[in-house]
C-alpha cells in the first residue's frame, strides 16, 4: 500500500551495491528484519554464513514484511572465507576493539570508501556477527577495514538489523546524493503584500474592539511585533485566507450547530418567537419562507435545539434517519425534519406567546394535511433531560 510507505507501483532499486554477510545468525526473525532494512535502502545481496535454523525459514518471511525479493536471493555458506571469496574489500562491523592494526571507520567513512570500489565493478562486502557476541578476532583478520559506531560505551551492543540499517543507510544517502523522495508541494504561490497588509488592517480592527492593544504608547511596538510574526512564516496566499477565515469566525462568532453564531441561546429563542408571531417571515405574496431564513436560524440554535442535535447525530439509532435542521417546507419552516421518513420534530419553547402558539398550530394542521408526522417536544423536556427525549422520538418513528 503506497500510504504505508511501501509502493509496489515504484521501480525497485537495483544499482550496484555492498554485499551483507550475516555470520551464523540464530534466529529467523533477525534475518527477516535485516532482509527489510536492506530493502529499505537499495541493498540486494544477503549471504548467510552456516544459520542455526534450516534454510528457507517462515519466520524471515514474515518480519522482512514484503522485502521478499532479498529473501528468495540469499545464498549459503560454510564459511566466511568461503562467503567472502570473490570480494576485493572486506569490512567488518564490531563494536569491540580487536586489538588489529587495520584502519578503523565510522558508518559515513565506510560508504565512501566502498564507493568507488563498486562503482569499478568489484564485490565488496560488509560483515555483520553473531546476536550474541559478533564477529570472532579471527573473523574480523578476515577484514580490510573495521567498522565501528559512536555509542553509548555501556551499552554498545545494536540488534543485528539495526546494524545493518545504519550502514545501508549511510551508503544510500551517499549513493543518492543525500536526494530526498518527495518534498513540500507548493499548493499556492507566495502572498502579495497588499494582501498581507489587508490581512494586518483586519486584525488590528478585530484586535482593537477587544481593547488587546494595551497600554496605548506600546501600541506601535505591539504592530511591528505581529506582523514581523507573519512574516517570518512567510505565507502563502492559501495560508493569509485561511487566517482570514479564523479570525472572522472567532469575531464573529461560530457558526451552524454548535453554540449559537452571532446571537447568544436566549437571542436566538427570540428571534423564533418574533418569527411565530408574524407568520416565520413569510411573505404574502409567495406565502413562502423569506429567503435566508431558515440559514438564519440554523446558524443562531437555540440551547435545546443545540442540546438535541448534538443528542441525535451521536446516536446510532438514527443514523442514516436524513435528518436535517431549520428546513423550509412550503410557507414553514421545521426545526428538524427527516423527508425520507416525513417527520417533522417540532420543538416548543417555554412560555409561548398566544399568537406563535397558533401560528405552532397552524403549521402543524399545514403539515399533518401533506402526510407529515409531527414529533412534538418541550425545549424544557430537551433541557432537562435529553436521553428520555430521544427515546420518545424513537418511539414514534417506531409507530
Amino acid at each position: 500500500m503506497p500510504g504505508s510507505g511501501t509502493d509496489k507501483t515504484k521501480r525497485w532499486v537495483e544499482e550496484p551495491s555492498p554485499i551483507v554477510i550475516l555470520v551464523e545468525p540464530q534466529l529467523g526473525d533477525n534475518i527477516g528484519t535485516c532482509a527489510r532494512a536492506m530493502a529499505n535502502f537499495g541493498l540486494s545481496e544477503l549471504r548467510l554464513v552456516k544459520p542455526r535454523d534450516p534454510w528457507p525459514n517462515d519466520r524471515a518471511y514474515v518480519t522482512a514484511s514484503g522485502a521478499n525479493r532479498v529473501l528468495d536471493n540469499v545464498k549459503l555458506y560454510d564459511s566466511v572465507k568461503d562467503a567472502i571469496a570473490d570480494c576485493t574489500l572486506v569490512l567488518a562491523t564490531t563494536a569491540r576493539a580487536h586489538d588489529q592494526a587495520k584502519p578503523v571507520v565510522s558508518a559515513e567513512e565506510a560508504a565512501r570508501v566502498m564507493q568507488p570500489r563498486i562503482g569499478a565493478g568489484e564485490n565488496v562486502a560488509i560483515l555483520f556477527g553473531r546476536e550474541k557476541w559478533g564477529l570472532e578476532n579471527d573473523e574480523v583478520g578476515l577484514a580490510d577495514q573495521i567498522v565501528t559506531l559512536p555509542v553509548n560505551p555501556a551499552f554498545a551492543s545494536l540488534n543485528l538489523a539495526q546494524a545493518v540499517l545504519i550502514l545501508g543507510y549511510e551508503w544510500f544517502k551517499l549513493a543518492t546524493e543525500n536526494k530526498l523522495p518527495f518534498a513540500m508541494p507548493q499548493r499556492s504561490p507566495g502572498v502579495k503584500k497588499e494582501q498581507l497588509q489587508a490581512f494586518f488592517d483586519n486584525l488590528e480592527r478585530e484586535l482593537e474592539k477587544v481593547e488587546f492593544f494595551r497600554p496605548a504608547e506600546k501600541k506601535p511596538t505591539m504592530q511591528v511585533n505581529l506582523q514581523n510574526i507573519f512574516h517570518r512564516m512567510a505565507p502563502t496566499q492559501q495560508d493569509i485566507q485561511t487566517l482570514q477565515g479564523v479570525i472572522m469566525a472567532i469575531a464573529h462568532g461560530r457558526k451552524g450547530p454548535a453554540r449559537g453564531g452571532s446571537m447568544d441561546g436566549a437571542e436566538a429563542a427570540a428571534l423564533r418567537t418574533l418569527l411565530a408571531e408574524h407568520s416565520e417571515g413569510t411573505t404574502r405574496a409567495t406565502r413562502a419562507p423569506a429567503r435566508g431564513l431558515s440559514r438564519l436560524l440554523r446558524r443562531n440554535p437555540t440551547e435545546a435545539e443545540r442540546i438535541l442535535w448534538d443528542a441525535l447525530t451521536k446516536d446510532r439509532r438514527f443514523a442514516g434517519q436524513g435528518f436535517k435542521r431549520q428546513v423550509p417546507i412550503g410557507p414553514y419552516i421545521a426545526d428538524l425534519v427527516s423527508i425520507p421518513l416525513r417527520t417533522v420534530i417540532d420543538v416548543v419553547p417555554a412560555d409561548e406567546s398566544e399568537e406563535a402558539a397558533k401560528t405552532r398550530a397552524k403549521k402543524r394542521e399545514w403539515m399533518a394535511a401533506r402526510d407529515y408526522r409531527i414529533v412534538p417536544l418541550t425545549a424544557q423536556d430537551i433541557e432537562n433531560d435529553v436521553t428520555s427525549v430521544l427515546a420518545k422520538v424513537e418511539k414514534a418513528l417506531a409507530a
